[in-house]
This record gives C-alpha cells, sequence and structure tokens, in this order.
C-alpha cells in the first residue's frame, strides 16, 4: 500500500469513527449501559474529565477561578438537556441560580451558559421562558452575561423562537448561532437585528443529510462571512473555534473593521487547544473558556471527541492513567 493510500484509509477511518461516536451520543441506550456499569463509568469518567470541570458547581468555580487568575474570563454551564418533568427543569433552573450566585459572591469573571430543553422547552414554552426570565434576572443584578447554547437542529425552531421573544427584555441574554447549518443564512438575518452578543460555532451535532456542511474549506469560508458580518457591523460576538486557520483570519477582520475589544472575544471549551486562546489573549485580545461540570457529560464527551477523532487516543491515554 503507497503512502498516499495509506493516508487516505486513515482519513477514511477517521471519518468513519467520528460519524459513530456522534451516533453514538445520541443513543440513550448506550449511555444508560455505560453509566451504569461502575467499570465503565469510572473509565469513561476519565477521559471526561479533560474536557470537564467535575461534577459539582465547587468544582467549576474552583476551574473558572483558576483560568480567571490566568487572565482568561470563563463562561460556566451546569450539564444536561431534554428534561422529562416539571421538576427536574426547576431543580435545573435552581442550579444555574446558583451558578450566578457564585460567580458573584467569588468576584469571578464569567459568564453561563445554559442548554434551553435543560430548563423545560421540551415540556412547556411558558415553562421555559418563566425559568430563563429568572435566571437572566439574577444574572442581570450582578452584571453577568447568560448565553443560549446550540442544540440538536431539531430543537432550533424552537430555541430561536424563545430567543427572539426573550432579547427584547434582557440584554445580558445571548444566542449560539451553528455556521453548518444551511437554515443558519435565514436565522442570521432575524438574529443580527438584537444588539445581543451572538455565539459563533461551527456546529458539532449529527444531522439528516442536506441539512449541513461537513467539516471542510467551505464550513470555513462560510464561518468567516457570518463573522465579517458581525464585525464588519461591530455586533457582539464570541468566535467560539479552535481552528487556528480561522482564528488567524478573525484576527486579520478585527484589525480591519478595528473593532473594539469590550465587543468582541475569542472562546475556546475546556481542554481543548487552551495554548492557542492563551496566546490570542496575550496578543491583547479578549479570551474566554468554557466550562462545563456535572453529571451529563456522556453527550458531551462524545461530541467532544468526535470533532477530532484523534482525541480518542487521548481519550485512551486518560482510562489508562492512574
Amino acid at each position: 500500500m503507497t503512502n498516499l493510500n495509506a493516508e487516505t484509509e486513515f482519513v477514511n477511518l477517521m471519518t468513519v469513527g467520528s460519524a459513530a461516536l456522534r451516533k453514538a451520543a445520541v443513543s440513550d441506550q448506550a449511555k444508560q449501559y455505560i453509566l451504569g456499569n461502575n467499570t465503565l463509568y469510572q473509565l469513561f469518567s476519565k477521559a471526561a474529565h479533560r474536557y470537564v470541570a467535575g461534577e459539582t458547581l465547587e468544582d467549576a468555580i474552583a476551574r473558572a477561578a483558576h483560568y480567571n487568575r490566568q487572565g482568561l474570563a470563563a463562561s460556566i454551564e451546569f450539564m444536561g438537556e431534554n428534561v422529562g418533568n416539571e421538576q427536574e427543569a426547576v431543580t435545573a433552573t435552581g442550579e444555574f441560580l446558583a451558578i450566578c450566585e457564585n460567580i458573584a459572591s467569588n468576584g469571578l469573571t464569567s459568564s453561563v451558559s445554559l442548554d434551553l430543553s435543560h430548563i423545560g422547552l421540551a415540556l412547556s414554552r411558558e415553562l421555559c421562558q418563566r425559568h430563563l426570565d429568572q435566571i437572566c434576572q439574577k444574572a442581570k443584578e450582578s452584571g453577568i452575561e447568560v448565553m443560549i447554547s446550540a442544540e440538536d437542529a431539531g430543537k432550533t425552531d424552537d430555541v430561536l423562537d424563545m430567543y427572539l421573544g426573550a432579547a427584547g427584555r434582557h440584554e445580558n441574554l445571548g444566542i449560539t448561532l451553528q455556521a453548518y447549518l444551511h437554515r443558519t443564512k435565514e436565522d442570521f438575518k432575524k438574529v443580527v437585528e438584537k444588539p445581543n452578543r451572538i455565539r459563533l460555532v461551527k456546529g458539532a451535532f449529527q444531522t439528516e443529510e442536506g441539512l449541513s456542511l461537513p467539516r471542510g474549506a467551505e464550513l470555513n469560508r462560510t464561518y468567516l462571512g457570518y463573522l465579517d458580518l458581525l464585525l464588519t457591523n461591530h455586533h457582539k460576538c464570541s468566535i467560539a473555534t479552535h481552528d487556528p486557520l480561522i482564528q488567524q483570519e478573525a484576527g486579520k477582520l478585527i484589525s480591519q473593521h478595528q473593532m473594539p475589544g469590550h465587543l468582541y472575544e475569542f472562546e475556546s471549551l475546556l481542554g481543548i487547544a487552551t495554548n492557542q486562546l492563551n496566546e490570542l489573549m496575550q496578543s491583547g485580545h479578549p479570551a474566554k473558556i468554557y466550562i462545563v461540570y456535572g453529571h451529563e457529560w456522556y453527550l458531551y464527551l462524545c461530541n467532544r471527541i468526535a470533532e477530532n477523532p484523534m482525541s480518542i487516543f487521548l481519550a485512551l491515554e486518560d482510562m489508562v492513567q492512574n
């Protein structure tokens, strides 16, 4: 086998592996099997620790304080989605209120991120709206921003409708847009009318065929096209990517459009390319690290590895560490 053929075969294997991980991420049967088996739970939780601060709020606060001391802002999210009943939504909302209280009491530079389905969107629009209003109001008391995280494509209409209705009431509320979705071209036009922050990500969820762009040059161009529009209009934004090429191009656009530092930030996930984020910070750019915690780390772990299948080797290394 030639080197070219071997390389092609390797890339194909990585692509298959990535697709398999994305399917595993949304498989409740796989999730329950792993989380219900103590041995597997311990192994996979070791791999998750690279990307997850821990299972308690105290773990996340400690990690945020650590990065604040290094000059990085933080965003804290209590992991979870698709709650099954109202009490679970109420409990999750209480946890997000506690995050706001702890950020304020510890004097942290941090925002709060959340999935709307974690606070009841799939159960009741009214329930979710009430919970979102409570969280935004609590956060506003301490000057904390609340960011709605991206969810799978099937929830996009409900998420955007909820955001567009709430954005006018809460100037500290932001939304995440996924550049890989074809529909984002139209969604962007609606969202950019609001002055609230837009977090721009490539997109990580498995979608049905025809709904999204694959990773590659076209997606990079699309991402940078949206970013160019945001920077041209000096719209508050978070440049949430680990791609060094996009980060470099973003830096050029920021200089070109003379974007004020208080209106943008680079953002990276905990455990991924932190060195790049530090370099951006040292170059004078506002930078933030996205910190998650909680027991619902299975989906998150699968998606993080699927984004870069080579990370499976890091996961294996983490699993065998004492």
